[in-house]
């Protein structure tokens, strides 16, 4: 299966709505809800409107990741800090496509986009249940550098962090 990833626009919120709505109960297995509001789609085009301000300043990039049938996925690189040149990423694919090397594939991609965008040092952080991601991290070059408890959305979670370095 052939993917690209492609920057985040106000036209692509209709379809990123219908996504991200599809898979609500599949991603709140692995991290808690974005609450109901996010649902709604007034709320949720605010919310990416929001986003895509953040993107035009260069603070964050949104990248949809999307095969021939639509969007599949999202990756984004955020806490963009230019000076240094480091920032964090986060992605989640569609239920649909899980195990079939999409988020590897993704993070390929928009690696190689790092040059390109300043950045030299990424972390990246993922549930201790989730080995998949941990996977996808590490194969794509990513080194563990700690496991710890954070508070996320008022939930206890255990993560282990990652760095990539160029």
């Amino acid at each position: 299966m052939k993917i690209i990833i492609k920057k985040l626009q106000v036209e692509d919120f209709d379809n990123l709505f219908e996504f991200e709505y599809k898979n609500r109960d599949y991603f709140e297995e692995m991290v808690p809800s974005r609450g109901d509001d996010y649902y709604n789609f007034e709320v949720f085009k605010q919310k990416n409107k929001a986003l895509l301000d953040e993107q035009a300043q260069g603070l964050s990039y949104f990248y949809l990741i999307k095969n021939k049938e639509g969007i599949i996925g999202r990756i984004n690189l955020v806490d963009i800090e230019k000076p240094r040149g480091v920032c964090q990423i986060g992605y989640r694919i569609g239920e649909a496509y899980i195990g079939r090397g999409v988020a590897s594939r993704a993070l390929k991609l928009l690696l190689e986009k790092t040059t390109k965008l300043g950045i030299r040092q990424i972390s990246a952080k993922t549930t201790t249940n989730n080995i998949a991601s941990q996977k996808v991290l590490e194969k794509n070059g990513f080194k563990y550098s700690e496991t710890a408890d954070e508070v996320l959305n008022g939930n206890n979670l255990s993560f282990v962090y990652y760095i990539w370095e160029k």
